[in-house]
This record gives C-alpha cells, sequence and structure tokens, in this order.
C-alpha cells in the first residue's frame, strides 16, 4: 500500500516526484521511480541506481544508513530540499514511504553520489588516500554549503549535524552536504538562540548546545572545526582503539599546536609528507578558532570560507616553489655533470 503524506503534498517550492517501491519475493529488493530506473543494492549502506541520470536511494529505516531517521526527520528532510539549490547540497529527486511486510518504510531518492562520503575515504583501510588538494577542496565546498545555509536564505537554517559521513562525494570529488532530517530554522528577532532538545553525533556537537539545549548558528562552526582537524589529521573524532590519551581527538591535538615545532605529529601519515606544511598550519588556526569557547567569539560561515581559499592559494604557492626549486637543482645538476 503507497501512502503519501498530506504535509507532503502541501509542499511549496519544486515539485518532487513520488518514487514507487517494489518489494521481490525472491529477496532481492528492488526499486523503481517514475522513469521506471531499476534500483539494486550495490552497497551495504546505501542502494545506489544506474539510471540516465544516475541516482542513489536511501533505506531510512535499515540502522546505519541514516541512522535510524523515522517519519519526523524524513518529512522534515523532504520539505527542506523542496525548498533549497545549491552546488554544494545533495539533491532529492524523490520521496516513497510504502507499507508492506516490513511495515512502513520511509525512503528518499538523492541525486547518485558515487564516491561515498569523506568519512569513507578518510578511515578507510581499502580505499586510496584523498590527496590534500582534494582535502580543502572538500572542506572548501562544504563550507559554502554551511555558509549558504546560514546567509544565503530568506531564513537562518542550522544544520546541527555536521560531520564526516554527511558530506558525500560525486565523481569528481565535489563535496554535497546530505541528511538534513535535524536541520532547524535559526533564531529570529531578539532572540539569540532556539531551544530544542540535543540530538546530533557525539564528538561533533557544541559543548554549550550539549549542556543546555540553546542552539545557536555557531554550534555548526564548532561541527567545523572537529571537521577540519579530522581532515588534516586523517583521525576519527572519537577513537576508541587509541591509548586513552588520544581517544578523543580535540584532546589529543591540544598537545601539537599550529605554531609549533612538533606539530606535524597530527599530519595523517597516509599523505607521505604530500603537503603544505604553511596552509596545514593555517587549517589548524582557522580549525582552533571554530573551537573557540565562547560560541560569538567563533568565525562566520563566510569567514571559514575565505580562510580555506586563503590556505589553498598558500598550498598551491608552496607547490609552485617547490617545483621551481627541484628544476633549478636539477639544471645544476646537470651542468656539474
Amino acid at each position: 500500500m503507497e501512502i503519501v503524506d498530506r504535509s507532503v503534498k502541501k509542499l511549496r517550492g519544486k515539485e518532487i516526484p513520488l518514487v514507487k517501491m517494489v518489494w521481490n519475493h525472491g529477496g532481492t529488493e528492488e526499486y523503481t521511480w517514475e522513469k521506471e530506473s531499476e534500483m539494486r543494492e550495490h552497497h551495504p549502506l546505501l542502494f545506489v541506481g544506474s539510471g540516465v541520470d544516475g541516482i542513489g536511494l536511501w533505506n531510512c529505516e535499515k540502522k546505519g544508513v541514516l541512522r535510524g531517521m523515522g517519519h519526523k526527520e524524513w518529512l522534515a528532510e523532504v520539505q527542506f530540499l523542496s525548498i533549497v539549490s545549491h552546488p554544494n547540497l545533495v539533491k532529492l529527486l524523490g520521496y516513497c514511504s510504502v507499507d508492506g511486510e516490513r511495515g512502513i518504510q520511509w525512503l528518499l531518492v538523492y541525486e547518485f553520489m558515487p564516491n561515498r562520503s569523506v568519512e569513507d575515504h578518510l578511515f578507510s583501510k581499502t580505499l586510496p588516500p584523498l590527496t590534500w588538494k582534494i582535502r580543502l577542496e572538500i572542506m572548501l565546498g562544504a563550507a559554502q554549503g554551511l555558509a549558504y545555509l546560514h546567509e544565503g536564505l530568506e531564513i537562518q537554517v542550522i544544520y546541527r549535524d555536521f560531520k564526516s559521513s554527511n558530506v558525500l562525494l560525486d565523481e569528481n570529488f565535489h563535496s554535497k552536504l546530505s541528511d538534513f532530517g535535524l536541520a532547524r530554522e535559526g533564531p529570529q528577532g531578539d532572540h539569540t538562540h532556539v531551544s530544542t532538545a540535543v540530538v546530533g553525533t557525539q564528538g561533533y556537537a557544541a559543548p554549550e548546545y550539549i549542556k543546555t539545549g540553546h542552539l545557536k548558528v555557531q554550534s555548526d562552526m564548532w561541527s567545523s572545526g572537529v571537521v577540519l582537524y579530522e581532515i588534516l589529521t586523517g583521525r576519527r573524532s572519537l577513537e576508541r582503539n587509541c591509548p586513552p590519551p588520544e581517544q578523543k581527538l580535540l584532546d589529543w591535538v591540544k598537545q601539537y599546536p599550529a605554531y609549533s615545532n612538533i606539530f606535524t605529529m597530527i599530519i595523517d601519515t597516509r599523505l607521505r609528507n604530500q603537503y603544505s606544511l604553511p596552509a596545514a598550519r593555517e587549517v589548524a588556526k582557522l580549525a582552533e578558532s571554530c573551537l573557540k569557547k565562547n560560541p560569538e567569539d567563533r568565525p562566520s560561515m563566510n569567514k571559514i570560507v575565505e580562510g580555506l581559499k586563503h590556505a589553498l592559494q598558500i598550498s598551491e604557492m608552496t607547490s609552485s616553489s617547490s617545483s621551481a626549486g627541484e628544476s633549478s637543482r636539477s639544471k645544476l645538476g646537470r651542468k656539474g655533470k
């Protein structure tokens, strides 16, 4: 039995097509949408399709996929993605809710993001490591997406769940934010915060939000600082397999300040020294500014965007200087012969 939520019917903005879901009793799950593209399971955490446009299907009720997203979060995401549009936000192509043998299944159909998530690449031992330049470009794209949510709409939107697993990558490793089920409208008028139940992911949520339930746009800046350090170190925000002093990423990196001689000790070894140290220091300083104890001292998302652009420029200049130096040394070596 197919269900169409009344509140979805009343959506304003662009029209999102209703997707039809088909269950095969032979054990294989197949899905079709309005173009009748066949959907098959290719990844344990993600249903992906190979239709003309290329689309991905996430099963919101299966554990570990959208973290147990229920009807409320599913509806919020459909409503939200129907009125926003930005190159760094994942596109919602359709939605589906079906009451079948397994109970009600709430489904979303996103554009196909073949390179999975930043989390998959940063922490996987099987996938090749992300290069230094791609890491910076990924963070720049994600920051631009957040800046759009904060300042590019008629209302301010607080993402509330920025983390490496929610940053998806297309075929060219361009980053797009996904999973907007926890997004909330920011404070209006003279209000400084939104009072709400504390939700999100351990290790990424801002401490003042966890303590008080007062949600501010600066909560997203804190999460950005955490992910910036993940990009630098190749470590999760919480690493339970590490020795106790190293389990909490933010506690561990404090021992290696950006301006110190031992700073390089925290840089991801999978980069094999193929990175710009001056740019890495800038990224670490930017991360620290995002992690200020006082939320009001944290930079705006647009400032973070500018900081990442500056780090990319430094990285490119450093790379050019290194190439020029190697070329000069090569010429001198040939002359000596």
